[in-house]
């Protein structure tokens, strides 16, 4: 089964949270381990709100936000997706990814399995 892991950042966007090497250093170790063991089938880090654009489709009409999203308290920082055999053992994934940010900040993971056709047929 594959599940997506959101990152969702509970930081001011606008500090710049620049990782230490310690931390990045971590981070590789734990990506290539979890990709050589067939579990991390993608992963990616997302560019600054101020770089982005909200669309709100409501009753036929399309608006248009333009980023930085300043009043937003939550933002996506970035996703995984994982291969593991049930939620439970996703959630373990995850969690080591959270371990490395030690007190560096707050970040939360919303893991939801991905709906695939049925492989039964």
């Amino acid at each position: 089964m594959r599940f997506l892991s959101i990152a969702i950042a509970r930081v001011d966007e606008t500090a710049g949270w620049v990782p230490n090497e310690q931390y990045l250093a971590e981070m590789e170790k734990l990506l290539d381990e979890l990709t050589r063991a067939g579990a991390l089938l993608d992963i990616g880090g997302l560019r600054p709100t101020r770089e982005g654009v909200r669309l709100h489709w409501n009753k036929g009409k399309l608006t248009k936000r333009d980023g930085p999203f300043t009043e937003a308290k939550e933002v996506i920082g970035g996703y995984g997706v994982f291969s593991a055999k049930s939620l439970e053992e996703a959630t373990a994934l995850a969690t080591r990814f959270l371990a490395l940010h030690g007190d560096e900040g707050s970040v939360e993971c919303e893991i939801r399995q991905i709906e695939e056709p049925d492989a039964r047929g």
